[in-house]
């Protein structure tokens, strides 16, 4: 039997349920395809093509080793593999189940019909604790299966890669596109991790050997979260590391030393993955979430159209708020940027900037190289207050910067034009006395008092959650995705920094990888 083996968001040869199912039908033919239209989506950018790009180098040169060489088409999927099991008499296509934006989940039915049309086998396998089928998360009940099934999966032994794989002969290997030739636009991104399961690893034993010791203590601030995060994200999010292998390998590091602060510092990134598993759980169960706010009424709160002005001057680094600049335009130079410093970006551009959120969400996508649908939709969703379920969440821009940048040597790093502002105003410079001589002429003064704005966000988002009918369809969304812990107060509003704040609900502020 000849059997086509696509590789998707799995680039990597070990723990790959899809490559062992395959090499046990027949024959196998590796293939990946390069989809121009994907990658002309608003939430794609060249910085991670060029990942991908790498980490398919490594992959071909793993698969070669083993006598079959992975096939690089570029066209639309359906037609590609179409094409290629007619030319060689393909019977079955193995992929594993992907949890992407609603353009692949689209993409994915597309090659279904074209597989029932063409009398193919589609097989497809999980390759994490995300499963399909809406049963899988619906209600507690379905919440608590899910997990039991989740833990159940990340147990199982990590398979093996294999030593050869029984391949197709005669089939030209085809090149691998550049960025142009995919039809994206230059996008310099100078500190962007590279790709590669090699380059994973790299950083895996790095992590459980020493940098993972101040995990706990180093993740929210961006001075610290660099070297105390694991950076694994981009090598999860592309497959190059299984999240099954990365998860073991923490708990056996974990086991060598119970007890300790190393040991929980571990624990915490275990408890991570799972935390990733269930928020891509929620895109899988619901893949709208991407252009349709969770609750209804929530999509009416902001302007359809997002101010193009405002929108410019965030996805620049040109607000006007020091710290929220200076993460801007560190994650525009690498490609990655702590959580905390995610959620604080999502939060003052939707709240304070009063942005749509999802061209908010598109702006930070393309910004990242470790972009996961599943991950960054659902928190988009949380942070701006749209899903109904969480209490909204209202970042201060300048204590942020205070709390987690208190010397200013980040702000200062990536805001050189800040240089003359005294250090007790580098977060509120539009109070120091000599404001004049810096801004409006070196950088911009911001775009919005921030006070104001997050009074008139908060009193506009308190008064859509005490509307009729807002609690009911709250109740229902929670019932329907497994809510943990349902909103409090229905006019509850978190603010950083004032007298109310309390611990980050389900999830929020939890999935540093």
């Amino acid at each position: 039997m000849n059997v086509l083996l696509w590789f998707k968001r799995d680039l990597r040869l070990a723990d790959h349920p899809a490559l062992d199912l395959a090499c046990g039908l027949g024959r196998v033919l590796p293939v990946y395809v390069a989809e121009p239209d994907y990658w002309a989506l608003p939430d794609h950018s060249a910085r991670q093509w060029q990942f991908i790009a790498e980490s398919l180098a490594d992959l071909r040169a793993a698969l070669a080793e083993r006598g079959a060489p992975l096939v690089i088409r570029t066209g639309r999927a359906a037609e590609v593999l179409a094409r290629l099991c007619r030319q060689h008499r393909i019977t079955t296509l193995v992929s594993h189940e992907e949890t992407g934006n609603l353009w692949t989940f689209q993409r994915d039915r597309a090659v279904a019909a074209m597989a029932r049309d063409a009398g193919i086998d589609w097989q497809e396998v999980p390759q994490s604790g995300v499963f399909r089928g809406r049963a899988a998360r619906a209600g507690n009940e379905g919440r608590n299966r899910w997990a039991a099934r989740r833990d159940s999966f990340m147990a199982d032994a990590c398979l093996p890669a294999p030593g050869a794989i029984p391949a197709m002969e005669g089939v030209e290997p085809g090149p691998l596109p550049s960025s142009r030739a995919l039809g994206l636009a230059e996008d310099p991104c100078p500190s962007r991790q590279p790709g590669g399961r090699a380059q994973g690893q790299v950083l895996l034993d790095g992590f459980l050997a020493t940098r993972g010791r101040g995990y706990l203590g180093g993740l929210s601030s961006p001075l610290t979260a660099e070297r105390a995060c694991s950076r694994l994200s981009a090598h999860i999010a592309h497959g190059t590391l299984s999240p099954r292998e990365v998860l073991q390998a923490a708990q056996a590091r974990a086991a060598e030393a119970p007890g300790t602060e190393w040991a929980s510092s571990l624990r915490a990134f275990a408890s991570r993955l799972a935390w990733r598993d269930h928020f891509m759980q929620r895109l899988e169960n619901a893949p709208e979430m991407e252009i349709r706010a969770l609750h209804t009424a929530a999509d009416c709160l902001r302007p359809a159209e997002a101010d193009a002005t405002r929108l410019a001057r965030f996805a620049a680094g040109e607000t006007g708020f020091p710290f929220v600049d200076a993460a801007m335009r560190y994650l525009a130079a690498g490609g990655w940027l702590n959580f905390r410093a995610r959620a604080m970006l999502t939060s003052v551009a939707t709240w304070h900037l009063w942005l749509e959120w999802r061209a908010v969400g598109h702006v930070l996508a393309r910004r990242l190289t470790d972009y996961e649908p599943g991950i960054h939709w659902p928190q988009i969703q949380m942070q701006s207050g749209v899903t109904g379920i969480h209490i909204p969440r209202i970042y201060n821009p300048v204590k942020q910067g205070l709390d987690q940048d208190p010397q200013g040597r980040f702000t200062r790093r990536w805001l050189p034009e800040l240089a003359a502002v005294p250090d007790a105003f580098l977060h509120n410079p539009w109070r120091w006395s000599g404001a004049g001589r810096v801004l409006g002429r070196y950088y911009p003064e911001p775009l919005v008092d921030p006070e104001t704005a997050a009074r008139a966000a908060r009193d506009a988002i308190t008064r859509l959650r005490r509307a009729e009918g807002f609690a009911t369809e709250s109740r229902a969304i929670a019932a329907r995705h497994g809510q943990r812990r349902t909103s409090q107060a229905q006019d509850a509003v978190i603010e950083t920094g004032s007298p109310r704040r309390r611990p980050a609900p389900d999830g929020q502020l939890h999935l540093d990888l």
